[in-house]
């Protein structure tokens, strides 16, 4: 089969387009021929060696769609189902291998090119959002990189359930309209942020920020988080950790909390079941829909991730398979 292989850390010309051995199945697995895979920023983090030591040759990819061609005795799944799924070995492959617990079947009418880009951000952003910051209708957020994945997800379930006021940020004025679009009340730089949160809260702050960009957004978020409000840390695309002292939370009443969807597929697979069911539902209902940004072909694997890098787009990057 072909798969784009990793054999060092590094820019995107360490992405090699490559053949290499079906894998096998073993117990409580199933083996899926990928029609469309997702690009994440983890994927980016982890090609240029932010975990660390590489177990090379290493495949890429945390999400993909596609139908099961084998199964594994007593399976609750079929050969021929249409499937989402989270790869034990990357996604970035004409065929995966994923655990049952982390495989979930989707309606016919859901292409796979929209349930490609759905497993990770929403997913993760329903759980944020109902899980973590447990929103009330009355809530101000405030959503970070609101036009990313993950952000625009966080910002149409919030609109859905009803919240009072959507705070988003971009990096650039051009991704202003495409975030009204999505739902929210107010979209604003980073540089104007605090002062815009805080003039749209009366200088009470708002309830719930939800930051995957860490570093100094970290800290200013912190400057505009109400009394009692939760703010949610789930990553760090700046590169750069973000600061806080004990001093910012106990008098204040306020919490931080943090979360990874990748340690709780490893650590605690069956919360995501009924999540999926969910998010799927909402799918297929297009209660909520995810903009896909552009297509590449799988060989072109280097080029989405250059893409990715220059954060000049709105919405999922899809590789083809």
């Amino acid at each position: 089969m072909k798969a784009i292989i990793q054999n060092k850390f590094g820019d995107a010309s360490v992405l090699s387009y490559s053949d290499v051995e079906i894998p096998k199945i073993g117990d409580g697995e199933c083996l899926i021929k990928v029609a469309f895979t997702s690009v994440n920023y983890a994927d980016i983090k982890t090609r240029i060696g932010n975990k660390g030591k590489g177990n090379f040759p290493l495949i890429l990819g945390l999400d993909a769609a596609g139908t099961i061609v084998e199964t594994a005795t007593n399976s609750p799944f079929s050969i021929g189902d249409r499937v989402i799924a989270f790869p034990k070995d990357g996604s970035y492959a004409e065929y995966v291998i994923a655990h049952e617990k982390l495989v979930f079947k989707i309606p016919e009418s859901l292409s796979f090119e929209q349930a490609a880009a759905m497993p990770t951000v929403s997913i993760l952003s329903y759980m944020l959002l109902h899980e973590i910051g447990q929103i009330q209708k009355n809530d101000t957020i405030v959503v970070h990189s609101a036009a990313g994945g993950v952000g625009s997800m966080l910002v149409q379930l919030a609109k859905l359930t009803g919240v009072q006021k959507i705070i988003g940020t971009v990096g650039s004025v051009d991704k202003v309209n495409y975030v009204k679009k999505l739902g929210a009340d107010v979209v604003c730089t980073y540089e104007a942020f605090l002062e815009e949160v805080l003039k749209q809260t009366n200088n009470q702050g708002a309830n719930i920020i939800f930051d995957s960009v860490a570093g100094d957004v970290t800290s200013m978020s912190l400057d505009c988080l109400a009394l009692y409000g939760t703010l949610v840390q789930f990553g760090n695309s700046s590169g750069q950790a973000g600061i806080f002292k004990t001093s910012d939370v106990h008098s204040s009443c306020r919490n931080i909390k943090g979360f990874s969807l990748g340690t709780t597929r490893k650590h605690n697979p069956v919360r995501l079941a009924p999540v999926a069911e969910k998010v799927i539902e909402l799918f297929e209902s297009k209660q909520i829909s995810l903009p896909i940004a552009q297509v590449f072909n799988l060989r072109d694997a280097a080029e989405a991730h250059k893409l990715i890098e220059s954060r000049n787009y709105k919405g999922k990057v899809l590789l083809k398979v």
